[in-house]
């Protein structure tokens, strides 16, 4: 796709919300952090509801040791995997500890070494904590970035890393926030509501529906 498309695109979805953020609920960077781990394979409304309760008083490394994996357990057991989750945030909590005096890293490396966290977090956590202009490619932006045409990739590493290269560097800071809520509310995944898209003139997806298609599309929303 051409840069000046995506320019286009980009400056369509930022008339919306010029300052998009997270829809994790969260207290601090700590919370922001777990939150972010819980979220993997589960929706933002998921894990807000399961960590309203949690963060009401478990708000540091130290608390979350304290109350311990099978305490964490009861919290989050709505969520997907998370007998794995509570493993890797305990661990994660003591390394904090130990290693960063309880303060979250802010450089890629540290992160991923961190129990639980991937490349998605770790750039999530650098986006949001740390206003580094990097792409966090979960399932939304995976499936938006391919579908309108921004990217290729078979895997979200090399989504990533097609949309640092064709995005120019002034929609970084909030890109993949306006492609996970473009992909949430409206480029779903089963039913993507093309007539009410702002981008479709863009779109990949969009420029190769038959007449036919479209109106079906039409007569499916309305």
């Amino acid at each position: 796709m051409e840069k000046r498309i995506v320019d286009k695109i980009f400056e369509i979805l930022s008339h919306k919300n010029q300052n998009p953020t997270t829809e994790l609920v969260y207290k601090n960077e700590f919370t922001l952090l777990v939150a972010v781990i819980l979220s993997a394979q589960a929706t933002d409304i998921a894990v807000n509801i399961a960590t309203k309760p949690l963060f009401e008083w478990c708000d540091t490394p130290e608390k979350m040791v304290r109350l311990g994996e099978e305490g964490l357990k009861k919290y989050i057991r709505s969520i997907g995997l998370f007998n794995n989750k509570a493993k890797n945030i305990i661990s994660l909590c003591t390394l904090l500890i130990n290693q960063y005096n309880s303060r979250i890293p802010n450089s890629f490396k540290a992160l991923l070494e961190l129990p639980g966290v991937g490349r998605k977090t770790a750039n999530v956590i650098l986006n949001c904590l740390f206003n580094e202009p990097t792409i966090a490619v979960d399932t939304h932006v995976f499936r938006v970035a391919k579908r309108i045409g921004l990217a290729k990739g078979m895997t979200p590493e090399k989504v990533e890393s097609e949309l640092l290269e064709i995005i120019d560097q002034k929609w970084l800071r909030y890109a993949h926030h306006w492609l996970i809520l473009h992909g949430r509310y409206i480029c779903k995944a089963r039913n993507p509501n093309c007539t009410i898209c702002p981008i479709k003139g863009y779109c990949s997806y969009y420029k190769e529906l038959s007449k036919y298609d479209r109106l079906l599309l039409k007569c499916y929303f309305y």
